[in-house]
This record gives structure tokens, sequence and C-alpha cells, in this order.
């Protein structure tokens, strides 16, 4: 039995807004060991251990900037 679950959000924000939300994730990370997301009506708890992983991976291309920043345990 498979047991993942996706869940994929964009939006378009005001770079503002945008450091907003980060700074919301930030602040629950360095608090809580859970980090809790209301999608859609559910409400998601995701138990973060004391060490992660993480990743930034920034790519430049003729059109585009993108910044991606990937934490895994």
């Amino acid at each position: 039995m498979n047991n993942q679950m996706e869940i994929t959000e964009r939006e378009r924000l005001s770079r503002e807004d945008a450091a907003a939300r980060l700074h919301a994730l930030a602040d629950a990370l360095a608090r809580h060991n859970d980090v809790e997301f209301d999608r859609g009506g559910v409400h998601f708890k995701v138990h973060v251990p004391d060490e992660v992983d993480f990743k930034l991976e920034i790519e430049f291309e003729e059109e585009e900037r993108e910044i991606e920043i990937e934490l895994k345990w």
C-alpha cells in the first residue's frame, strides 16, 4: 500500500507577501517540532525532526529566474 501524498500550491504574490510566507515557515521551524498548514479546509501537521537536509537551488534562464528551497528528512 502506498501512503504517499503530495500537495502543490502555486500562486502569484507580491515580493513582500512571499517574504512574509517564508518568514512564517521559518518561525514555525525554529519554534516547533511540527509545521501546520490549512489547505482547502483540511488541516495538515507535519512533524519536522531536529536535523534536516537543506538544499538551495538557483537557476538562471534567458527569461526566468528561480530559487528553489528543499527540506528533507
